[in-house]
């Protein structure tokens, strides 16, 4: 191990090492340009992948947390409810105060009617958050398969490089070209497939009455 630590080399690296020791013919110095273009347009689909990939688990979260609140509202619903089922049944007791009760009823009432519209406005939100998520996720998948192909071009790019098999650069442009589309699909939210890639739906209990 040298004094320096240890350097991995990539493939664009050993075609540029390649120009530099053997000169440049105008082969290898497209071979060279080329992985350097690849290997940047990777490096930038490879991070829209990681910040799609973290705006899904955000979204995920959110999701999570608007959940959590409808639960809390629809328990407090659910509290209100056995209170007014108290008051209507002291409401039919001898000697009972009426004109309190009936108030009382009311009051829960209302009270009910605001709760279930914020826990209905929370289910709501919820719901919103992860369908962001699952959308965001399903273009995180398509900036790693963009990232991916060009990852696979630049190796090929090598290969060409070091075997000067010229065919091996027309299948080097085909992969490269997939990666660019596959990334422009990405960048503007385009499915070609629809809901064929599109991720199986979650199979959700009947929610229960409230």
């Amino acid at each position: 191990m040298s004094e320096h630590g240890f350097h991995v080399h990539g493939p664009h690296d050993h075609a540029v090492e390649h120009v530099a020791e053997h000169g440049g013919d105008g082969f290898s110095n497209k071979i060279a340009v080329m992985t350097a273009v690849l290997a940047t347009v990777g490096a930038l689909f490879g991070y829209m992948g990681g910040a799609t990939q973290n705006d899904a688990a955000l979204y995920k979260s959110n999701a999570a947390i608007d959940k959590t609140a409808a639960s809390d509202q629809w328990n407090f619903y659910q509290a209100k409810s056995s209170r007014q089922n108290l008051a209507e049944m002291a409401l039919s007791l001898p000697g009972a105060d009426q004109a309190k009760y009936r108030a009382k009823m009311a009051q829960y009432d209302a009270d009910k009617t605001r709760i279930k519209k914020d826990a209905e406005k929370l289910e709501a939100s919820s719901e919103e958050w992860n369908k962001k998520s699952e959308h965001a996720l399903h273009t995180h998948h398509q900036w790693a398969l963009a990232t991916t192909a060009e990852q696979i071009a630049i190796s090929l790019a090598a290969i060409t490089l070091l075997t000067r098999r010229r065919w091996l650069l027309s299948v080097t442009y085909a992969v490269a070209v997939v990666g660019f589309v596959l990334g422009a699909f990405a960048w503007t939210h385009f499915d070609p497939l629809g809901s064929l890639m599109a991720p199986e739906a979650e199979i959700h209990a009947p929610p229960a009455a409230h």
